[in-house]
């Protein structure tokens, strides 16, 4: 199964970038290949987390597919963790860890594993996610910016 981690370091607390983070429905305004992003169900935990059920579009060129996922929102332990439930994927899961930093800022743990249901599909959206994949931690770091730092 294609895997995808990365740890970056930020100029930001671990706080923000866990609100920034879990802002999902701002998504689509700079999240590469993210056209929709729809909150289907929203419940409060008795721990503090924010359980959704959230519904994703996205796209690329001749791609464009929807997927269900759940989606944990723990702020006291600073951790997001999506769970698959339908769509083109096979499996997917994947989570967001912030940690405060000594040097200030905050260390951001971005991790992803997934398999598509359709061979053919794979072949042909594999490259493009894993680009995908590459960016996306870039993309929420330039959000950070633009947000924390006009604070």
């Amino acid at each position: 199964m294609p895997s995808f981690t990365t740890n970056r370091h930020v100029a930001h607390s671990a706080e923000d970038m866990f609100s920034l983070v879990a802002d999902i429905e701002r998504y689509p305004e700079f999240v590469p290949m993210c056209e929709s992003l729809r909150v289907r169900r929203r419940s409060e935990g008795e721990d503090d987390t924010t359980h959704l059920l959230a519904e994703m579009s996205i796209g690329y060129k001749l791609i464009h597919e929807t997927f269900t996922c759940k989606v944990d929102l723990d702020r006291p332990g600073l951790t997001i963790r999506t769970q698959y439930v339908d769509g083109p994927f096979k499996f997917l899961e994947n989570r967001w860890i912030f940690r405060d930093a000594q040097q200030g800022g905050s260390n951001v743990e971005f991790y992803i594993n997934y398999e598509f249901k359709s061979r053919a599909f794979a072949l042909l959206a594999g490259a493009v996610f894993d680009t995908v994949f590459r960016k996306m931690a870039e993309a929420f770091e330039t959000r950070a910016d633009a947000i924390y730092r006009k604070a």
